[in-house]
């Protein structure tokens, strides 16, 4: 592989995957080298706005991930005490029509198995697995990478190096931050249930958010309406590591206690968890003069209030090859598209700071959110999300 046009990127998940995708279609070729040893992604649904579907459907992978999703009819809010709509958001057809992209919910693990397989039909891409990016060292033709493997250490050249290695980045101290992310008190607890063990309510082809004191709760349908996945995220000082970590059923339950009995049965059916601490960090632009640069979690952490964390990611890809296309100088390239971002993704991080404000309420206040949602009415909620929704490379 030719060293010229050869971008190395640390990280083989939905962000890392995307970015060598848009990258060949740019006219690059891509290394990419991905710690696990086998992909599997952690987590299990994910939100695909219509700013990132129309990201995916110019790659050609529509197609591909029709039978995978689910383009959910609307977003129910509930209040979690009363079980009762405060409104509900119009998607579906209504959602594609006003922003030329559907809204698909799908389970990650397909996803990333969509990316990886239109990877594979790549010529201008290799993916290394269990293989760990150590360190790199700029020099006059563009950047040596040293990854660690299975078989040793070994030097990946190229004229740029993209960190999409996540929120515990490896790339990202490199670029002189060195600062730990920031522990946002609460923890994310997920599960995945078979559609037709829960109630006819909760298996329909709608987005449900549950608001409630200190907790909330989000479910929607996935791997084409076979499953549904389950996310309950709640006030914690709990901040071990890892993604995956077994959660207790008996320690989650009592945290809905003050919720309406529809949601506290469908919180009581699974018999397996998995929980993870949420970290955030703020927008910061990296102070980096080479041809180096971060991309997704590694560079913008987002809090999953906002359903925007694969969506920036996606976003992220489309710009950095748009950048890298227009520009014959790496460096130069990655600073350009480091620009494009900065402003975007701050006011992203901020509205999901401030719906993990919104979505926990209670008393006094709680009702004063639901009488604004209310008197929005769909229409004019949808409206207010056309800026995030709406947004083209």
């Amino acid at each position: 592989m030719a060293r010229s046009r050869s971008i190395v990127i640390a990280g083989a998940g939905i962000g890392g995957l995307t970015a060598a995708l848009t990258l060949t279609r740019a006219g690059y070729r891509a290394v990419v080298l991905e710690q696990a040893a086998r992909l599997e992604e952690a987590g299990a649904g994910i939100q695909l706005s219509p700013n990132a579907t129309r990201v995916l459907f110019e790659l050609g992978l529509a197609d591909r991930l029709r039978p995978l999703v689910v383009a959910p009819e609307a977003i129910r809010i509930i209040n979690g005490r009363s079980g009762r709509d405060i409104v509900r958001v119009p998607l579906g057809a209504s959602a594609e029509e006003r922003y030329g992209a559907p809204y698909w919910v799908i389970h990650r693990a397909d996803l990333q198995a969509v990316l990886a397989a239109a990877l594979e039909q790549s010529p201008d891409v290799t993916l290394r697995l269990a293989t760990r990016v150590e360190d790199f060292a700029l020099h006059q033709h563009g950047i040596t990478v040293q990854a660690r493997g299975a078989d040793g250490t070994r030097d990946e050249l190229g004229i740029a190096l993209i960190g999409a290695d996540g929120l515990w980045s490896a790339v990202r101290p490199s670029l002189g931050d060195r600062r730990q992310p920031t522990f946002a008190q609460r923890t994310a607890w997920r599960a995945v249930m078979p559609a037709a063990s829960l109630p006819a309510e909760c298996g329909a082809a709608d987005t449900c958010l549950w608001l409630g004191r200190d907790a909330h709760l989000v479910h929607y349908p996935v791997r084409g309406g076979r499953e549904v996945n389950i996310v309950a995220i709640v006030r914690d000082d709990w901040h071990g590591p890892g993604w995956s970590v077994p959660g207790e059923p008996a320690e989650l339950g009592p945290r809905f206690a003050h919720f309406a009995p529809a949601a506290r049965a469908l919180i009581a059916l699974p018999e397996r968890w998995q929980k993870w601490a949420l970290f955030d960090r703020p927008p910061r632009r990296m102070r980096s003069d080479g041809p180096v640069t971060l991309l997704g979690d590694a560079a913008h952490p987002m809090l999953p209030f906002l359903a925007q964390g694969g969506a920036m990611a996606i976003e992220d890809a489309a710009v950095l090859a748009q950048c890298l296309g227009r520009d014959d100088d790496p460096a130069r390239a990655l600073r350009a598209y480091e620009a494009a971002r900065q402003r975007r993704v701050a006011r992203v991080q901020r509205e999901a700071r401030q719906n993990s404000w919104r979505y926990h309420l209670s008393g006094p206040l709680a009702f004063a959110r639901d009488t604004v949602l209310a008197s929005l009415g769909p229409e004019r909620l949808l409206q207010r999300y056309d800026w995030l929704y709406g947004w083209r490379v």
